[in-house]
């Protein structure tokens, strides 16, 4: 019996897979605060885009009704989510706030 050797996968061999990585490939981490920011903004720019999909369609019936609705709800569920994030980030500002030192 003949043990047959492990073949290249998409022309890597194993140990081309699990290369360490070098700091040249790791980007440096965004803070908290840049992280919301950034997704207040993609909020706004998904409202936006829906507000102005709605004035297309109201303005012509170049752009289909399915279009409209995806952008809208789209931009209502991007919304809710900012929504609760906020909540969730005021309710453990308040329980850090009433904690006992």
């Amino acid at each position: 019996m003949s043990v047959v050797p492990v073949q290249a996968v998409g022309g890597l061999m194993p140990n081309e897979i699990a290369a360490p990585v070098t700091r040249a490939y790791v980007q440096p981490q965004a803070s908290f605060g840049r992280m919301l920011v950034d997704g207040i903004n993609g909020v706004s720019d998904k409202l936006s885009s829906a507000d102005a999909t709605a004035r297309a369609f109201a303005l012509d019936d170049s752009i289909p009704v399915h279009q409209v609705t995806y952008a809208l709800e789209q931009a209502r569920l991007s919304f809710e989510l900012m929504l609760q994030v906020r909540s969730r980030l005021l309710e453990g500002y308040q329980q850090l706030m009433n904690m006992q030192l």
